[in-house]
Protein backbone atom coordinates (compact mmCIF):
# COMPACT_ATOMS: atom_id res chain seq x y z
CA UNK A 1 0.00 0.00 0.00
CA UNK A 2 2.68 2.23 1.10
CA UNK A 3 4.34 1.71 -2.77
CA UNK A 4 0.93 2.79 -4.38
CA UNK A 5 0.95 5.88 -1.91
CA UNK A 6 4.81 6.62 -3.24
CA UNK A 7 3.74 6.05 -6.90
CA UNK A 8 0.76 8.53 -6.54
CA UNK A 9 2.68 11.15 -5.33
CA UNK A 10 4.94 10.62 -8.07
CA UNK A 11 2.16 11.12 -10.38
CA UNK A 12 1.04 14.21 -9.02
CA UNK A 13 4.48 15.87 -8.79
CA UNK A 14 5.08 15.34 -12.48
CA UNK A 15 1.34 16.39 -13.07
CA UNK A 16 2.00 19.44 -11.24
CA UNK A 17 5.33 19.88 -13.12
CA UNK A 18 3.72 19.73 -16.52
CA UNK A 19 0.98 21.79 -15.54
CA UNK A 20 -1.87 19.13 -15.16
CA UNK A 21 -3.34 20.99 -11.60
CA UNK A 22 -6.68 18.54 -11.65
CA UNK A 23 -4.51 15.71 -12.04
CA UNK A 24 -2.13 16.48 -9.80
CA UNK A 25 -4.56 17.38 -6.72
CA UNK A 26 -6.73 14.15 -7.68
CA UNK A 27 -3.31 11.77 -7.55
CA UNK A 28 -1.97 13.86 -4.09
CA UNK A 29 -5.46 13.09 -2.79
CA UNK A 30 -5.22 9.65 -3.44
CA UNK A 31 -1.51 9.38 -1.83
CA UNK A 32 -2.73 10.77 1.22
CA UNK A 33 -5.52 8.73 1.25
CA UNK A 34 -3.02 5.44 0.65
CA UNK A 35 -0.69 6.76 3.15
CA UNK A 36 -3.22 6.96 5.76
CA UNK A 37 -4.80 3.64 5.41
CA UNK A 38 -1.38 2.52 5.30
CA UNK A 39 0.00 4.33 8.77
CA UNK A 40 -4.09 2.96 10.18
CA UNK A 41 -3.29 -0.61 9.44
CA UNK A 42 0.43 -0.69 10.68
CA UNK A 43 -0.63 0.68 14.06
CA UNK A 44 -3.57 -2.28 14.23
CA UNK A 45 -0.44 -4.51 12.94
CA UNK A 46 1.52 -3.30 16.00
CA UNK A 47 -0.96 -3.57 18.49
CA UNK A 48 -2.02 -7.03 17.29
CA UNK A 49 1.40 -8.15 17.81
CA UNK A 50 2.14 -6.59 21.43
CA UNK A 51 -1.58 -8.51 22.47
CA UNK A 52 -0.28 -11.72 20.87
CA UNK A 53 3.18 -11.53 22.94
CA UNK A 54 1.51 -11.02 26.17
CA UNK A 55 -1.23 -13.98 25.71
Amino acid sequence: MLHYAVVFFVIALLAAVFGFGGIAASAAGIAQLLFYGFLILAVISLVASWVRKKG
